[in-house]
């Protein structure tokens, strides 16, 4: 489990880097354009849940803080929820990369939101419903006044 779990960040990480680090190169913009972007840590998520979905589902569709704490105790279950995590945080930096270059907020902006992202994902997402609102209502306001 521990090597499935290094590779989960290395599948991941390469993209996080060129959004936040180069956010304006073409390989960035043509890498980031591809929801292939995604698949690995979505495919990897896959592999590690379908052989278990017949034992996950009860605990799953049912769930109580004990059971659930059984399952991220055990090794394999905390490396299916970080694989999970690092899927899921993807697909929402990813479309803070692109949702943002559409309503013209800035790299220096963008890069740490994204970073926040990564790291605490949805503390970096309501950042960016933050900025994104104060982006996109602040030329109303103006033209109300």
């Amino acid at each position: 489990m521990e090597t499935l779990f290094l590779i989960s960040n290395l599948l991941v990480m390469p993209f996080w880097l060129l959004m936040i680090f180069l956010p304006r190169w073409r390989v960035t913009e043509r890498v980031m354009a591809s929801l292939w972007s995604i698949a690995p840590a979505a495919l990897l998520y896959a592999v590690l849940v379908l052989p278990n979905l017949a034992a996950l589902l009860p605990a799953l569709s049912n769930p109580d803080l004990a059971t659930i704490a059984a399952l991220l105790g055990a090794p394999a279950g905390a490396t299916v929820a970080w694989v999970h995590f690092l899927a899921f945080d993807l697909f929402v930096g990813r479309w803070v990369y692109w949702d943002g270059r559409r309503i013209g907020l800035r790299a220096w902006l963008i890069s740490p939101i994204l970073f926040f992202v990564l790291m605490v994902g949805p503390l970096g997402l309501v950042l960016y419903l933050v900025a994104r609102l104060l982006k996109t209502r602040a030329p109303t306001l103006v033209t109300e006044c």
